[in-house]
C-alpha cells in the first residue's frame, strides 16, 4: 500500500473532526477533492474506513487503526521538520494545545504573548471538557494539555503554573440571606448547582465534601461555567466556579461570592 501524505492528513482530520466538510476545510482543499482522496485511500487499504450515519462520520475498525497509525506518522514527521528547522536556525512549526473549559478564560492571553515572541509558530487550540482533554492526552494528540486535575494513571510530565481558586457563589438578589459565615455543612445542604461529573471543578468539590463526610444536595449538574453562573444569578440555587470564570465584578453578573475560597 502506498497512501499519500495528503491522504493521511485528510483522513486524520476526518477522524478528529467527524465530517468530510470539516476535514476539507482544515486541510485547505475543496470537499469534492477531499471525498475523492478519501475514496482512493479506502481503495488502497481495501476495506471501508468509515460510515456516515446521520451526517456524522463513524470510523470502522480498519479506520480506527489507520487513524492511530496516521497520527503517529504525522506527529513523527512534524517533530522531524521542527528539528530540521532548529538546525537551520529557524523558529517555526505548530503548537497543539488542549485545555479544559475553565482555562479558556486565561490561556488565550498567554498564547498571545507566545505568538508575539514566535510569530512563525502556528497555534492549534482545542477547548473541551476534562474527559475530552484526557482522551486527547491518551492519544498523544497535543504538545500541551492544561487542566486542574491531571489523570493519575498516565505517565506525564506535570508543572503547576497557576492557582485555580474555587469560589462559592449565591444569587446577588439573595445576598442578605447568605451574608452569614459560610459553613461547609450548610453549603452541602443548600440547592447546589455544580459542574458535571468528571470535570476538574467537580472532582475538587466532591473530594472536599467526601473528606468532611458530607453528602451534598445537588439540584443541577451543568456542563459549562456560564450555565452555572446564569442559573445561580437566576435564583435557582448556589454553586461553585473557578475564580478565573468570574469577571472582576461578580455583582455585574448577578452573583454574590460567599466568603472564603473552597480550594486552590
Amino acid at each position: 500500500m502506498n497512501p499519500s501524505f495528503r491522504q493521511l492528513q485528510l483522513f486524520l482530520a476526518l477522524a478528529e473532526r467527524g465530517s468530510v466538510t470539516e476535514a476539507a476545510r482544515v486541510c485547505g482543499v475543496t470537499q469534492p477533492t477531499a471525498s475523492m482522496q478519501l475514496k482512493d485511500l479506502a481503495d488502497t487499504v481495501g476495506l471501508p474506513l468509515f460510515d456516515v450515519i446521520g451526517r456524522r462520520v463513524h470510523l470502522t475498525e480498519a479506520g480506527r487503526s489507520l487513524a492511530e497509525t496516521a497520527r503517529v506518522m504525522l506527529n513523527e514527521w512534524s517533530g522531524f521538520t521542527q528539528e530540521i528547522d532548529g538546525m537551520r536556525g529557524l523558529t517555526r512549526g505548530r503548537l497543539s494545545v488542549a485545555v479544559v473549559s475553565t482555562a479558556k478564560y486565561f490561556v488565550p492571553s498567554l498564547l498571545a504573548g507566545f505568538c508575539r515572541k514566535y510569530p512563525d509558530v502556528d497555534i492549534a487550540l482545542e477547548v473541551l471538557n476534562r474527559d475530552g482533554v484526557v482522551a486527547r492526552l491518551r492519544d498523544n494528540r497535543d504538545d500541551l494539555a492544561i487542566m486542574s486535575k491531571p489523570p493519575e494513571d498516565l505517565d506525564t510530565e506535570e508543572a503547576r503554573f497557576l492557582s485555580n481558586p474555587l469560589v462559592p457563589l449565591a444569587p446577588l438578589s439573595e445576598q442578605e440571606k447568605y451574608k452569614k459565615p459560610l459553613s461547609l455543612s450548610d453549603f452541602a445542604e443548600d440547592r447546589l448547582i455544580l459542574r458535571e461529573k468528571g470535570s476538574g471543578t467537580r472532582l475538587s468539590v466532591d473530594a472536599l465534601f467526601s473528606a468532611a463526610g458530607l453528602k451534598p444536595r445537588i439540584r443541577l449538574e451543568l456542563g459549562s461555567n456560564e450555565a452555572i453562573k446564569q442559573s445561580i444569578a437566576g435564583g435557582m440555587g448556589v454553586g461553585v466556579v473557578s475564580r478565573h470564570a468570574l469577571s472582576s465584578d461578580p455583582a455585574s453578573e448577578g452573583l454574590y461570592p460567599r466568603g472564603r475560597r473552597l480550594s486552590d
